[in-house]
């Protein structure tokens, strides 16, 4: 009870016990970020096999999930040992490789744990110590986890999006960062304003401009930040979607045609929308003129 005080009084110790925390919870979310899909695709296997009245082709697989089996090395099957899962420190000491048949370990792995670190860091300096900051870093390592995700497999799981809308819409509950009425229609509004984008360009087109998990995770982050933010997301998210985009066709040679996944822009611009979405909207409407 006095270290929870000590921690509470001291800002910068508040902070330090984040940047701690959202490493080892970093290293949580390199197990989801492996381990989702392909739990999903399991099941998926398994739904298609009984709907086909075939036999399930993964009944001799081990059960997979997010506590177990232990972690292993993919190339040798090693058993990570818990002196070489320390966040960060274990891969630079192993020097990026595994301690037994000396594979590498892929860079993801520290990216991911040093970005839960340091945007634990900077949510804890932003909002002090107290329920929206505790509620601002579930926000923040669910946002990491399916951004990574969509990033790597161009999927949104709901498993991510639909807790992540629910537990916006009981922070608005107790007013942690707008009111209930402006998170149930920025929820509403976030999915329509996607949704709606999508069934034009389809018309327009015959082709699908987005996913569903785009339309989900909007809507999310407007039950996060309110309707209020909205524009401000989504123009965000736009703007460095179509930079990062340009600067990949341009420096990589990257083929227009090929599809980039919206979530993590969108992601990116919520996560600044709910720290900063005040004054990125009093300097919008100023540059509007109004």
């Amino acid at each position: 009870m006095a270290a929870l005080e000590l921690v509470a009084t001291t800002p910068t110790l508040f902070v330090v016990w984040c940047v701690l925390l959202g490493l080892v919870v970093g290293s949580f979310l390199n197990v989801v970020i492996y381990r989702l899909p392909l739990m999903m695709e399991r099941e998926w296997r398994m739904q298609c096999a009984e709907w086909l009245g075939q036999p399930d082709a993964s009944g001799d697989s081990p059960a997979l999930s997010l506590w177990g089996p232990r972690s292993h090395c993919p190339h040798c099957g090693h058993l990570i040992l818990a002196v070489e899962n320390i966040p960060l420190l274990s891969y630079l000491w192993q020097r990026g490789r595994c301690a037994h048949c000396g594979a590498a370990i892929g860079i993801q792995y520290p990216v991911v744990e040093a970005s839960s670190g340091l945007l634990a860091g900077i949510v804890a300096w932003h909002f002090g110590f107290g329920w929206p900051a505790a509620a601002a870093l579930l926000f923040t390592w669910i946002l990491l986890a399916a951004s990574v995700i969509d990033l790597h497999r161009q999927l949104l799981p709901d498993d991510l999006t639909l807790p992540l809308l629910w537990l916006g819409l009981v922070a608005a509950l107790f007013g942690l960062f707008t009111d209930l009425s402006s998170a149930v229609i920025g929820a509403m509004a976030g999915y329509l304003s996607l949704w709606t984008v999508y069934q034009v360009f389809r018309l327009l087109t015959g082709k699908e401009g987005m996913g569903y998990g785009d339309f989900k995770l909007l809507a999310a982050l407007g039950a996060w930040a309110g309707w209020q933010h909205l524009i401000a997301i989504v123009l965000l998210s736009s703007l460095v979607g179509a930079l990062v985009g340009l600067a990949l066709i341009l420096l990589r040679g990257r083929d227009r045609q090929t599809p980039m996944p919206f979530g993590p822009f969108l992601a990116a611009a919520g996560w600044i929308v709910l720290l900063w979405g005040e004054p990125i909207n009093r300097a919008y409407l100023h540059g509007l003129g109004w």
